[in-house]
């Protein structure tokens, strides 16, 4: 039995070591594909706002959580949020 406790310990020890994490080095909003939705601000409130065109804009890249980012650009209707990685790397979408 200990020795069953023990390989299931190695195995998550294991899968977290597999669990790339994320660092967001850019958040990028398409004008033009915004419609203004809100839903990122919904999600990310110290991060993105609504700008007098009522288009979402970044005012503060490092307002929440990387974790959180990601989220309020997945909540996109309009996928207009690109979020990129440290390296420049597009993350999403």
């Amino acid at each position: 039995m200990e020795n069953q406790q023990s390989e299931e310990k190695k195995e998550e020890a294991k899968e977290t070591k597999d669990v790339k994490v994320i660092k967001i080095g850019k958040i990028v909003v398409d004008r033009n594909l915004c419609i203004g939705a809100a839903s990122c601000i919904a999600v990310a409130p110290g991060v993105f706002e609504l700008d007098s065109e009522n288009k979402a804009v970044v005012y503060n890249p490092k307002g929440a959580d990387d974790e959180t980012i990601l989220l309020a650009a997945k909540s996109c209707p309009t996928l207009a949020i690109s979020v990129f990685d440290e390296e420049g790397n597009q993350i999403y979408p």
